[in-house]
């Protein structure tokens, strides 16, 4: 396996680490999108969001969250993003999960959201006949979850 993250959590290759718990690691990232970029992965090998344990995921996000509250009081952003991608169409780049951590401030050109183009918004009746696609898999324990209504 010839993976960046899984050689820097194992010491193999360089990296300015943050940050550090039992299963998760903090980073900056080599590429300096704005300043303070960090990246926090799992120290096991995790391709994307569909392989990582809710117990893993819990740490990195952790981990995230502690790395997010010192960004602010180092850089005092404005704003914040927590972004993670999964495969090509989602703009994952590394075959490791990992979640950026990023401070951010207006008229950074960092991210788009849409694109620019602010979508409509979407009938309540299709919005629900999606929530009814998406909920029966969200069980993990074979009974399927309590379908939720809006008021």
């Amino acid at each position: 396996m010839d993976c960046p993250f899984c050689a820097i959590a194992a010491g193999r290759l360089e990296a300015s680490v943050v940050a550090q718990s039992d299963h998760a690691l903090a980073f900056l990232d080599l590429r300096q999108a704005v300043p303070g970029h960090v990246l926090v992965v799992p120290r096991e090998h995790v391709q994307d969001i569909y392989a990582i344990s809710p117990a893993v995921a819990a740490e990195v996000m952790q981990l995230g969250v502690r790395v997010a509250q010192a960004l602010r009081e180092v850089f005092h952003p404005p704003g914040l993003n927590l972004w993670q991608s999964n495969g090509a169409a989602g703009g994952q780049e590394v075959a490791h999960f990992h979640l950026h951590v990023q401070p951010r401030r207006v008229a950074d050109g960092l991210l788009s959201i849409y694109g620019g183009n602010v979508p409509a918004p979407t009938s309540r009746d299709e919005l629900d006949r999606l929530a009814g696609r998406i909920r029966p898999f969200l069980s993990t324990d074979g009974v399927s979850p309590t379908p939720w209504s809006h008021p």
